[in-house]
């Protein structure tokens, strides 16, 4: 798994050891930052962070900051590898929450939030409905989320689905405010 493009283009990241976290292949990031590329002093959060694949992309590629947020022990010291490797502590902050507890109690709004939860586990609807709810998005801003194909965006988010992708081993939904929001 390397970064993409930008400042830290071909560095390889490290990764989990086992099951535990489901990777996103460079393919499917390629997918999801060429349907949105504008990160150009941007906030970023990247909920469900794992290895910071994400996030870490977002500041090679001129993210101003980025918060990850991450419960998982063994996905935080390989996520914190990571932000060593390429140079980036001072760019960004690791939360140890679960990602609805974060999104509950989170001020800051964020320009980009990445989602990439477990599979079919029931989470990418109640996090994306928390961001709406509670403006986390600044204005202008956009929720990018990877989720199953058998897992799709609640009826109550469809106003705010700017575009949608399917991809080889999941699909992707890039959501916004809708118009008069």
């Amino acid at each position: 798994m390397r970064i993409i493009t930008g400042k830290f283009k071909g560095r390889k990241l490290f990764a989990v050891e086992g099951l535990t976290t489901r990777p996103t292949t460079a393919y499917n990031r390629a997918v999801i930052f060429n349907v949105h590329s504008q990160f150009d002093g941007a906030r970023v959060l990247d909920l469900f962070a794992g290895t910071g694949s994400y996030g870490l992309e977002a500041l090679s590629r001129g993210a101003s900051w980025v918060d990850f947020v991450e419960f998982s022990s063994a996905a935080i010291s390989v996520l914190l590898k990571n932000i060593n490797l390429v140079g980036a502590q001072d760019d960004c902050h690791v939360w140890r929450k679960r990602a609805e507890t974060f999104l509950k109690k989170a001020e800051p709004a964020w320009d980009i939030i990445f989602l990439d939860p477990p599979y079919d586990k029931n989470l990418v609807n109640p996090c994306l409905e928390l961001i709406f709810e509670r403006g986390l998005l600044a204005p202008g801003g956009v929720a990018i989320a990877e989720h199953s194909s058998k897992e799709g965006i609640a009826e109550s988010l469809a106003p705010k689905i700017l575009k949608h992708k399917a991809g080889k081993t999941g699909s992707f939904t890039l959501l916004g405010s809708a118009p008069g929001d």
